[in-house]
């Protein structure tokens, strides 16, 4: 690991996106170069495949990372979904959560300010990818819960903060 460390500092002056996929290739993850400023890739998790992607906007420097699953509530669940989308928010400090109704896609969304010509190390990309997945992984079935058990956002929340205490 400390190998990889000094590669990746010695590499500053990659594109954040060149970076991405160094890291991606490093973890053995399977992807897609969309364009110079962005990848696309999948990561199997526990309950699901999660669509990453990573894109570089030079107009804010800032590396964006969405990690996305599918997910299609009924309509009448999408009140205590977006409670329940508070809270978990609530809880999280590196990124959060959104409900896209129209693409009914779940989302995480995390952005990396690189400004004034800030470097990304490996390390960073590899971290922000993984707890984009163990955000899905542990809200996931507070989600399902809210949305197809009745269960009240409050109480599902507690399972997902039981859960991640048990791994602790």
């Amino acid at each position: 690991m400390i190998h990889q460390r000094q590669q990746f500092s010695q590499t500053g002056d990659l594109h954040p996106i060149d970076l991405v996929e160094t890291v991606a290739q490093t973890q053995d993850w399977v992807f897609d170069r969309v364009g110079d400023d962005q990848i696309a890739m999948v990561v199997e998790g526990q309950w699901r495949s999660y669509s990453v992607t990573l894109a570089w906007s030079d107009s804010d420097e800032t590396l964006r990372l969405l990690c996305c699953f599918e997910m299609e509530p009924p309509e009448s669940s999408l009140p205590v979904l977006y409670e329940a989308l508070n809270l978990a928010n609530d809880d999280c400090w590196t990124g959060s959560f959104s409900y896209w109704a129209d693409q009914k896609m779940m989302v995480w969304r995390y952005g990396l300010v690189l400004a004034g010509g800030a470097c990304a190390e490996g390390e960073q990309v590899a971290a922000m990818v993984a707890e984009a997945i163990e955000a899905g992984e542990r809200y996931y079935p507070a989600f399902q819960l809210v949305c197809w058990g009745g269960r009240a956002p409050a109480d599902a929340m507690q399972i997902a903060m039981a859960e991640a205490y048990g791994h602790a």
